[in-house]
């Protein structure tokens, strides 16, 4: 078999597994936009802050340290303890609910109707709030998180493609075990939206806060719930990201690579939004290793790198012309 091949397949893999990585955020999105028609700006930033939360938790930072010493003279940073991983992951998904209580409180429960651009500008306000925050709380200095996931190089795999090919393949540990929990979380997810009383009422406020509330359902329940799960889900895609680079600022930056991933899947299926960042991540490491390295079709294109920082935007674009709904998105047609 030749070379360029099985290295081919080996960033095919390694594209497999950054895929759902980006998938991993663009759940957030879906959620939210599914259930509330809400584009929500903040939900990169929401995987920041769940992450540094839990990070600041499991060491026993306390919160707003550096304000405090500021304001009082004092030298206080730690509790003096740290917990085990389960346990502060519990206690920030309590934090992420808070947080989506205080945002149906103090912001949507007052834009009830309103149009999207109002509730788009609601969220960029928001997420620019939301890292200030973080940073007054935990501080700005990069993080690493220690949950005890497995990370390095699959020995299973690496023995395996060598008996098969003669070359090893490196696929980290790391992204398998994101692999497994995006697939469950997508399973569980599609279920309670399809299957439950409280995801048909997901659905229902998706289409008509008005005629939702006509009916009994509580918008502000619902909004209390969505928002609640979505920072459960940036709560895994922040720990799965920031045991991957560290938890820093940059963090929240992950938002934008999961736009294409929307464009391509759909704003409103959960299972696009998955099917969308594989696609995103296979397309960007191979069109990087064809044309970005000029390793196909004997270096006749040679673009000299750097393809992946805009692949997926081309990509995204493409599609915005020609299915802008994307592959799984619902088409709306509207009768003037």
């Amino acid at each position: 078999m030749p070379d360029t091949l099985i290295f081919g397949m080996e960033v095919a893999l390694n594209g497999l597994m950054a895929g759902v990585m980006y998938s991993l955020v663009a759940l957030g999105f879906v959620l939210i936009f599914k259930a509330s028609g809400i584009f929500n700006y903040a939900q990169g930033v929401m995987a920041l802050f769940a992450a540094m939360t839990l990070v600041g938790i499991q060491n026993g930072q306390v919160p707003f340290a550096h304000l405090i010493n500021a304001i009082f003279g004092t030298d206080i940073h730690y509790f003096g303890w740290e917990l085990p991983a389960l346990l502060a992951i519990a206690l920030t998904v309590v934090v992420m609910i808070a947080f989506a209580w205080a945002v149906n409180r103090f912001v949507f429960r007052h834009l009830v109707n309103q149009e999207p651009i109002i509730l788009f500008m609601a969220t960029i306000g928001l997420a620019f709030f939301l890292e200030g925050v973080a940073d007054l709380m935990w501080g700005a200095d990069i993080k690493t998180l220690e949950v005890g996931i497995p990370q390095g190089i699959n020995d299973w795999i690496d023995g395996t493609t060598y008996e098969w090919f003669g070359y090893g393949f490196f696929i980290d540990n790391l992204d398998i075990t994101a692999t497994i929990i995006a697939a469950v979380l997508v399973a569980a997810l599609v279920a309670f939206s399809q299957y439950t009383k409280q995801g048909r009422a997901l659905r229902a406020v998706a289409d008509d806060h008005q005629a939702a509330l006509s009916v009994g359902i509580s918008l502000n329940f619902i909004w209390v719930l969505v928002w609640s799960i979505a920072g459960f889900v940036a709560l895994i895609a922040g720990i799965m990201w920031g045991a991957k680079s560290g938890v820093q600022f940059s963090l929240s930056l992950i938002a934008l690579k999961a736009l294409p991933v929307l464009m391509l899947g759909g704003f409103t299926s959960i299972p696009g939004a998955i099917v969308g960042g594989l696609i995103i991540g296979v397309g960007e490491k191979l069109f990087e290793f064809c044309f970005g390295t000029g390793q196909c079709f004997g270096g006749a294109i040679n673009l000299g790198g750097a393809t992946e920082n805009w692949f997926a935007y081309v990509l995204a674009l493409i599609f915005l012309v020609f299915r802008p709904q994307g592959l799984f998105g619902e088409k709306i047609i509207e009768r003037v």
